[in-house]
Formats: C-alpha cells, sequence, structure tokens
C-alpha cells in the first residue's frame, strides 16, 4: 500500500496492514508527484463533480462518490483507452450512427451535472 506521510496515519495504522501481509510504503517527503495516479483521480472527481456541488454530510458525499465512481468506470471515455470507459470489453467502438435517422437517450448523472447519452432501441 502506498501512502503519504500525513500524521493521521499512525503507526497503529501501519501495524493492520503489516499484520495482513501488506507492504505499507510512504511517499518521499515534499513529493505530490511521487503517488500520480491518485492525484489525478482527486483532481478529475473534484474537477468534474465535487467542485460544483453542495455538499451536506458525509453519508451525502459517500452517496455522490458511489454514483460517479460508477460514470467514471463504465461510462466516461477515457484518451488512454481509446475512447473507451475502463470496464468497457476490449472490443472496437461501434461504428459512427446517423443521428439523423437515430433516436438517442440522455441519462442524467447526479441530478443533471453530468449527462450520459446511449442509442435508443
Amino acid at each position: 500500500m502506498i501512502r503519504d506521510r500525513d500524521s493521521k496515519y499512525t503507526a497503529a495504522f501501519d501495524d493492520v496492514f503489516t499484520a495482513e501481509g501488506i507492504e505499507v510504503l510512504r511517499t518521499p517527503p515534499r513529493a505530490p508527484r511521487a503517488n500520480a495516479y491518485a492525484e489525478r483521480w482527486v483532481r478529475t472527481v473534484r474537477r468534474e463533480c465535487l467542485d460544483r456541488m453542495l455538499i451536506y454530510n458525509q453519508r451525502h458525499l459517500l452517496a455522490i462518490l458511489e454514483e460517479y465512481v460508477a460514470h467514471y468506470n463504465d461510462h466516461r471515455p477515457h484518451q488512454a483507452r481509446h475512447q473507451q470507459p475502463p470496464n468497457a470489453a476490449d472490443t472496437p467502438p461501434p461504428s459512427v450512427a446517423d443521428l439523423t435517422a437515430a433516436r438517442v437517450r440522455r441519462r442524467k448523472i447526479l441530478n443533471g451535472l453530468i449527462n450520459e447519452y446511449s442509442q435508443a432501441a
């Protein structure tokens, strides 16, 4: 497990993981880029979701993050995966549809903050 050197992580925190056989690695001091994947995730979820909403309490935050994570992994395009979401099968993207003849369905995510579009049957 990779973690930063924040004082909230006590020796007891590390002991729990060590007892399970998990090696705890601490990032170097004053190196915010040491855990680039986590930093990128935090920046994305803040920019696309949390900075645009008023969070009432922890329960509300967890509900919002759960819905956003489902969108992020199942629908949101990722440039490194050729515009496919992480949970998509490794199949080529569908052919381009003629939108003058096709019906498009919109699904609101996070009360309309994000919209997902798909072709209606």
